[in-house]
């Protein structure tokens, strides 16, 4: 991951131009319980591709979203054993609540 700043305690990685590894990956479906909670459904290429016609499996998430960042949903935070995903209020008001 690409440190963003010594003082914020935290790192930032772009990964459209850092691809996620699959060490990554595993920590953060860890984390999050599945591969289906990671997964962006309002990805271009998810419609591109059909796969709102398929049935997806755990398998399916994970080699989707290793192969192209966007299936990534986004952002996402990882605090300690907590995980934050994706820009609903809800959860923007879970991670702000964290980061008191």
């Amino acid at each position: 991951m690409s440190e963003v700043g010594v003082d914020d305690g935290f790192e930032q990685q772009n990964i459209k131009t850092e691809k996620i590894t699959e060490e990554q990956l595993a920590e953060m479906h860890q984390l999050a319980g599945s591969y289906e909670a990671l997964f962006s459904r309002v990805s271009r290429k998810y419609k591109e591709l059909g796969l709102k016609d398929k049935t997806l499996g755990e398998d399916d998430y994970k080699q989707y979203i290793l192969d192209e960042y966007t299936f990534l949903k986004r952002p996402v935070f990882i605090i300690g054993d907590d995980i934050f995903i994706g820009n609903s209020k809800k959860n923007v008001a879970a991670l702000a609540e964290k980061l008191k």
